[in-house]
């Protein structure tokens, strides 16, 4: 198991391109510190959904100066061919923007138009979780980019050792996979027996898992535990 606290890019071996981050427990944490990191290297970076996210605090919206935290901008607005703002243009070494639709009865960010070929780095948040720290996926998700390169799986550390309905989203699936009851406690077996059949199912076996919230484990040896389940290395951190 490798333990980092920073450079996450070389640790989840992230390539130029698209990278869909899925799972639960620190997507949208992961995107905007991913984001940053590879921005302060020199990539141009892309933060993005294909599902609907909040947008990130702090990154500019549409490569102009206007923060979303800070400002409004118009619901609706999305980039279209055409369209002259900076990211569209091709943004600058060093630089990170968002984009999406915004939702204004949700607050959320839909998918962008496409937007990949002009920055180094799309990071696209895939999934939903509920702001549950582990899931179990529906049919229809995660929901990954045709042309990805990279596949981030991450899994909240904070849910093990409690009841699966209330770490786990969609504890129906999660206890079909692992034959168990939601009252049921969430061990690293059980954890480890799901995302295993779910990789398999979904044809996934290349993502990288990454373990985070680990500083709320009671029991450290927790995260050796999921990672000799797996039966495949994984990268654990706590991200803030």
């Amino acid at each position: 198991m490798e333990t980092v606290s920073g450079n996450l890019a070389s640790a989840l071996r992230i390539k130029p391109g698209i990278t869909a981050i899925i799972g639960s427990g620190g997507k949208s944490t992961l995107l905007k510190t991913l984001g940053l990191e590879l921005m302060r290297a020199g990539g141009r970076v892309l933060l993005c959904t294909t599902t609907h996210m909040f947008p990130v605090a702090g990154v500019p919206w549409d490569g102009s100066s206007r923060r979303l935290d800070a400002a409004p901008w118009k619901p609706g607005a999305l980039h279209v061919p055409g369209c002259t703002c900076e990211a569209c243009a091709g943004m600058s070494r060093g630089s990170i923007c968002q984009a999406g639709v915004l939702d204004p009865e949700t607050g959320k960010l839909s998918a962008p138009a496409e937007l990949a070929q002009r920055f180094d780095y799309v990071l696209a948040e895939a999934d939903g979780s509920k702001r549950l720290p582990l899931k179990a996926h529906a049919p229809w998700e995660p929901v990954i980019p045709s042309g990805t390169a990279n596949i981030v799986w991450i899994v909240g550390a904070s849910g093990l050792g409690k009841p699966i309905n209330e770490a786990v989203h969609r504890p129906e699936l999660f206890c079909e996979r692992c034959g168990c009851e939601p009252t049921d406690i969430t061990t690293p077996e059980r954890v480890a027996q799901v995302l295993n059949s779910e990789m398999q199912a979904l044809g996934l076996s290349t993502a990288r898992v990454m373990l985070n919230q680990v500083d709320t484990l009671n029991d450290p040896t927790m995260a050796d535990r999921f990672e000799a389940a797996l039966d495949r290395p994984i990268v654990a951190t706590s991200l803030k």
